[in-house]
């Protein structure tokens, strides 16, 4: 789907209950444990958008890449950011060999769309759609992701730290975390600071 006809069919959402269309594609919001799936809001935007859950590193509407990231409203009333953006999963061997013109960090991040969700204290409160924001790497941005990413492979390329040397305090936009479930996990992700979804999403920083 083309992104410009995409925001224009998400922004009729703006204002609607994301839990409840969750209900009408029947996207399941906790696992068999109960536990909340993390991945269903992203799920119900891709099912009402027509596409088919995929796994793909590729961006999944293949020219620009569809992300849900949820708000907060703090006491005070300000909209913050409520946390970290996952981009994308880190195959050490493949960012080895890859400068960041051509790594799927720069392919994710380069034509985005942002859906933007009010989270309640739980996830059986309704989930209201914000805003639809959409986002292009570019000028400054672009060169400071790219600087994060450069110190990230660089660190794994370094016979004396490597892969498991990776650190969530590493870089200004981006940040290299542990993805997956349970203690030890030894799989990691490219992650989006709060403050680069803030700028992205034309928020302030929570404060």
């Amino acid at each position: 789907m083309d992104r410009k006809l995409a925001v224009k069919k998400l922004s009729k959402l703006v204002g609607s209950d994301l839990l409840s269309l969750a209900r009408t594609y029947k996207v399941s919001v906790t696992g068999p444990s109960g536990k909340v799936n993390k991945g269903w809001a992203g799920h119900t935007i891709e099912r009402y958008l027509g596409l088919p859950l995929n796994s793909s590193q590729a961006p999944n509407f293949g020219s620009w890449e569809l992300k849900v990231v949820p708000l907060k409203k703090l006491n005070s009333g300000q909209l913050v950011v409520k946390e970290t953006m996952a981009v994308t999963m880190i195959d050490p061997v493949h960012l080895r060999v890859t400068p960041f013109e051509k790594s799927h960090l720069r392919t994710k991040l380069h034509r985005a769309v942002i859906v933007a969700r009010i989270v309640g204290a739980d996830v059986t409160r309704p989930s209201l759609i914000h805003s639809i924001s959409v986002f292009d790497l570019s000028d400054e941005t672009y060169r400071i992701v790219k600087r994060d990413y450069e110190e990230i492979r660089k660190c794994v390329s370094d016979k004396r730290r490597g892969f498991s040397h990776l650190s969530g305090a590493m870089g200004t936009y981006i940040q290299p975390r542990t993805k997956g479930s349970g203690h030890g996990s030894t799989s990691r992700a490219f992650y989006a600071r709060k403050v680069f979804v803030a700028k992205a999403l034309g928020l302030s920083v929570e404060t």
